[in-house]
């Protein structure tokens, strides 16, 4: 079964930066869309950024646009989340999904998540 490990999260200062790593365990996911998602304490999931199949395409959340960047990296089956700029409100555990579009899916792949917390 394929299997997504992320990595990157930590405690991080306001206006600091943190990058998130996605790795998946098969060659298999390079057909796949990959998305970032993230639940903050008493919020619902939310879409934060994904990039399509081949990596031309990337679509971002209205609130992290100008401040993410997400990209992919086939060779290694990772995507990336790089994050400027962040702020307390972007704290978060943050989730990487896999799957045949950006919506979330009944069969879709999902990390175990990574805790991403923003000091003031």
């Amino acid at each position: 079964q394929v299997q997504l490990v992320e990595s990157g999260g930590g405690l991080v200062q306001a206006g600091g930066s943190l990058k998130l790593s996605c790795t998946a365990s098969e060659r298999t996911f390079s057909p796949y869309v990959m998305a970032w998602f993230r639940r903050a304490p008493g919020k619902e999931r939310e879409f934060v950024a994904g990039i399509s199949s081949t990596g031309g395409n990337t679509y971002y959340a209205d609130s992290v646009k100008g401040r993410f960047t997400i990209s992919r990296d086939g060779a290694n089956n990772t995507v990336y989340l790089q994050m400027n700029s962040l702020k307390p409100d972007d704290t978060a555990v943050y989730y990487c999904k896999g799957g045949a579009t950006l919506t979330p899916k009944q069969y879709d792949y999902w990390g175990q998540g990574t805790q991403v917390t923003v000091s003031s």
